[in-house]
């Protein structure tokens, strides 16, 4: 019996064909699926690289924002007080708070703000009233509002200024004792700037009240009367410190002034032969005394001849004239005396008086 020759050649090849094409298509499911894998591991290392090595992000927390508070300036920042009340006001959502506090800063003059106190705020109201000690000199303050959040801006500054000495009064115009030919006097001078100013003449009650300049300086017209003033300036400081300055000032009549008097105004016909003395006294429109003035003295007594004589003031102003009335010749009755004074800056003016001869 004849064996068969097997697998005809067409057939091996189309087998062989079939084979290749089953590994390729295995080897082809191989790879995609590798790479799908590879890929899936991938994403899975890579995300948890990423969670190990992400900056944790922390979770949002509610911020404490808080407005200024604010400080209520004086009305006027110089002070003699050592202590005073500060008015704050804070917003009026933290009214009540015991969560918040209020913080007092001072600033003395050259020095840098530092804490003073801390304070709680008001229960019942936005205004919190707080006491503090003033240093000598420049206060500057101002206040924040502490919380848990932080800290507030501050508010704006407030100045104080704590001064205890009285203020020093000095009247450069007139000079204490001075003569003025007016019914009034104007007094210039200089103080602490801003101080209120009471000048009173205890001789005709007049008063005037003024205010210094920002520099100090003042003015103030007071009422004169005749004679001697005596004039009393009060200053009171912008701290209400007071202070007191006295002076005189006599006022002129405005014109050239002449006064006589006689050594004696009464004589007894009886007693003659008497020597009598005239005296005149010259004063310039200032009140002041009036050297070298030329006057006329003239006595007329009843019976007899005028008697006339010339003369001249002294450095005090006065001058003096002497004579004898006689006897003979003369009448009872009323004589006068006179004294006549001549200037050429002041012109010409006189006095009299009565002399009477009795029996």
């Amino acid at each position: 019996m004849q064996r068969g020759r097997g697998i005809p050649l067409v057939g091996k090849i189309a087998l062989s064909l079939a084979i290749l094409a089953l590994g390729a298509g295995v080897l082809y499911l191989a790879v995609g699926g590798l790479r799908t894998v590879a890929g899936g591991l991938g994403t899975q290392v890579g995300g948890f690289v990423k969670s190990v090595t992400a900056t944790p992000t922390p979770a949002p927390t509610p911020l404490d924002i808080i407005n200024s508070p604010l400080l209520t300036a004086p009305d006027e920042p110089y002070t003699s007080q050592g202590k005073v009340d500060l008015v704050v006001t804070v917003p009026a959502d933290l009214v009540g708070s015991t969560d918040h506090q209020i913080r007092v800063y001072l600033a003395l003059k050259d020095q840098s703000k530092a804490p003073l106190t801390d304070a709680p705020i008001s229960a019942t109201s936005a205004k919190t009233i707080i006491p503090i000690d003033l240093e000598k000199g420049i206060n500057d303050i101002s206040v924040t509002i502490v919380g848990p959040g932080g800290e507030s801006d501050p508010s704006p500054v407030v100045r104080y200024v704590l001064d205890t000495a009285k203020p020093k009064v000095t009247v450069t115009s007139p000079k204490d004792g001075a003569k003025v030919n007016a019914k009034k006097v104007d007094i210039k001078g200089k103080v602490q700037g801003r101080s209120t100013l009471i000048a009173h003449n205890s001789d005709n009650n007049a008063s005037i009240t003024g205010t210094a300049e920002a520099d100090g300086t003042f003015v103030l017209s007071l009422a004169l009367t005749t004679g001697t003033n005596h004039i009393l300036i009060t200053a009171t400081d912008p701290a209400g410190n007071v202070a007191e300055k006295q002076m005189t000032i006599r006022r002129g009549t405005g014109k050239l002034s002449v006064s006589i008097s006689a050594s004696d105004y009464r004589i007894s016909r009886k007693s003659l032969p008497e020597r009598v003395r005239l005296s005149c006294s010259v004063t310039d429109p200032d009140g002041n005394p009036l050297k070298g003035t030329s006057v006329t003295f003239t006595l007329s007594i009843p019976g007899i001849s005028t008697i006339t004589a010339p003369g001249k003031t002294s450095g005090t102003g006065r001058v003096s004239f002497e004579t004898t009335i006689p006897k003979a010749g003369v009448d009872t009755g009323q004589g006068n005396a006179t004294c006549l004074a001549s200037t050429d800056a002041f012109g010409s003016t006189e006095d009299f008086t009565v002399i009477t001869i009795t029996k």
